[in-house]
């Protein structure tokens, strides 16, 4: 019945009372998944409900009271569709349980319309089911949980549209309450040997396919993405770029800036330092010695002065 730490057979712990105690205050706190679908239980008990419950899967049962969860705080999903459930639990009950997102309450015997209403406590509730109940045949039954429940995005597999928010808005076809664009089947498929991780896989799925149709069939959420769009790229104009580069630029970067132009100013440096290198004049180069030409016409008449005694 829970998914969890699996208990220690009989006559294998050796372990003192207090110790095994102590272990199984552990392993209820452990307990996060519970998946009774189908197991014909009539009635909860305080004792099987534990706080740490994220998870909750009473389906196809006889459950006639609900109140025993009260101490399931911390449940992100609760399903008690199918059962004979016929009053739910006032606001206290619902406002303990801040993090409830998909409760799945349709096949039931709710019949008064201002004891659903209660659910308008939950803050956070985002999916929500109650067709083939009594309830849901009176008139005027969706236009009260829709504007009871403001976090509501989806009621009976067809989201909330925003004609049903704002009074005296005419919409197209597309937009109107009850479209074919706004349908969207939210109904809980079991899975054999289903844990926690693929229930919790299934209903961010389901929340991804309720934020896909808002995000397209919705008027209001179209047009502040559009607005939005505008703003962004008015801010990123020449103009705001130079006010936002102050804000936005940390010390790290302008650190990063100053060092490339240190950088950039010694490259500036080695330049100037080449070329004023380049313009200065050379020095000689150590050339061969030539003879010059008065040596040439001493040794000349050297020469010719013996000759010149010779002849003579």
């Amino acid at each position: 019945m829970f998914h969890g730490r699996e208990p220690e057979e009989k006559g294998t712990s050796s372990q003192n009372p207090d110790e095994n105690s102590e272990n199984q205050l552990n392993d209820v706190q452990d307990f996060i998944f519970l998946n009774c679908h189908g197991l014909h239980l009539y009635a909860l008990e305080d004792s099987q409900c534990y706080s740490s419950l994220k998870i909750c899967i009473l389906s196809k049962n006889f459950i006639i009271d609900m109140s025993p969860l009260k101490n399931c705080t911390q449940l992100i999903k609760l399903d008690l569709h199918s059962n004979q459930i016929r009053i739910v639990p006032d606001g206290t009950f619902w406002s303990a349980m801040k993090q409830l997102k998909l409760l799945y309450l349709h096949d039931n015997s709710f019949v008064k319309l201002k004891n659903v209403c209660s659910l308008s406590a939950c803050p956070n509730l985002i999916a929500l089911t109650l067709y083939d109940c009594p309830v849901s045949l009176k008139k005027g039954y969706r236009h009260v949980i829709v504007n009871s429940i403001w976090s509501l995005k989806i009621l009976d597999n067809f989201v909330v549209s925003d004609e049903e928010i704002i009074e005296n808005w005419e919409l197209p076809e597309r937009f109107k309450t009850l479209s074919k664009h706004l349908f969207c089947d939210i109904t809980p498929v079991l899975v054999k040997g289903s844990n926690y991780e693929k229930e919790l896989f299934q209903m961010n799925y389901v929340i991804s396919k309720i934020n896909r149709v808002v995000a397209h069939n919705s008027p209001v959420v179209i047009l502040q993405r559009w607005i939005r769009g505008h703003l962004t790229r008015r801010l990123w104009k020449k103009n705001y770029l130079k006010l936002l580069q102050r804000k936005i630029l940390s010390d790290k970067v302008r650190k990063v800036l100053k060092k490339d132009e240190e950088k950039a100013i010694v490259k500036e440096e080695q330049k100037l330092n080449e070329e004023n290198e380049e313009e200065k004049p050379s020095m000689p180069e150590d050339k061969p010695q030539q003879q010059l030409p008065c040596q040439v016409t001493s040794q000349a008449t050297q020469t010719d002065h013996p000759q010149r005694r010779w002849s003579i």
